[in-house]
């Protein structure tokens, strides 16, 4: 696992998801109702060094975790390209981080499992590839989507 493709591929959240839906959704994080296992990512930003806060969600696939960015390129990813690492919070509790960013061959079967928990709320973003699309289908998706595994900052 290293650094994947340099895709540029973001699709912007609409005024709903902006105004209403992320906000609820983060807000609820904070308040430690974890919805599916969302999490509120903390990240300084890369430019202004001050800390941007997104909620996204957090797939576990036996032991290990991941975050997967449906959306693409987004401002979080840059960021935590940049940084390395992040916090993810749950109400009170805060969590320390690396993200170790994975190579487009080897996201298939992450892209599979985070379709299959969460197509209801993101499968628009990957161009009707679902948790039952051939390798080859979530292969040529990966460039589109970056994923990250979640270590211990300590072990990174």
């Amino acid at each position: 696992m290293s650094t994947t493709s340099n895709s540029t591929h973001y699709i912007e959240p609409d005024r709903f998801t902006q105004r209403v839906y992320n906000p609820i959704d983060a807000r609820l994080t904070r308040w430690g109702v974890s919805i599916w296992g969302s999490r509120v990512l903390e990240v300084p930003g890369r430019v202004s060094g001050e800390v941007r806060s997104t909620p996204v969600n957090l797939l576990s696939v036996g032991e290990r975790r991941y975050l997967v960015a449906p959306r693409g390129t987004t401002q979080w990813v840059r960021n935590v390209r940049a940084s390395g690492s992040c916090d993810l919070r749950v109400g009170r509790r805060r969590e320390h981080v690396a993200l170790v960013e994975f190579d487009d061959a080897d996201k298939p079967e992450i892209l599979r499992a985070y379709l299959r928990r969460w197509k209801w709320e993101v499968g628009q973003f990957f161009d009707g590839v679902g948790p039952d699309a051939a390798v080859a289908e979530l292969l040529a998706a990966a460039p589109n989507h970056p994923v990250f595994e979640i270590r211990s900052a300590s072990a990174a």
